[in-house]
């Protein structure tokens, strides 16, 4: 079997228990064990979709892709006409 012939096999089993829980929703009504039981099911689903995710796309990158900084200081020449930060421009005064 493949990945994706188990992905498909797992996805009818979640829609399977997503039927018999809505089933027991009806018999047993809304109380707090079946809502629980209601929302394991939903995060199952949802796992299953980002497996599925994952699986579609093998060839995406696992992590982002590293930036280095060089230790150098920046030149000067980048700042000449910027404000200090909370005390304005060099050229202005506070009111």
């Amino acid at each position: 079997m493949s990945v994706h012939d188990d992905l498909s096999s797992v996805q009818r089993s979640l829609d399977e228990l997503s039927r018999t829980v809505t089933r027991l929703e009806r018999r047993l009504g809304g109380g707090l064990d079946v809502r629980r039981v209601r929302t394991d099911a939903d995060h199952l689903r949802e796992s299953l979709a980002l497996l599925r995710a994952g699986v579609a796309a093998p060839d995406a990158p696992k992590r982002p892709e590293l930036v280095s900084i060089p230790d150098t200081p920046y030149d000067g020449s980048l700042w000449t006409d910027s404000d200090d930060e909370g005390l304005g421009a060099s050229d202005r005064r506070a009111p």
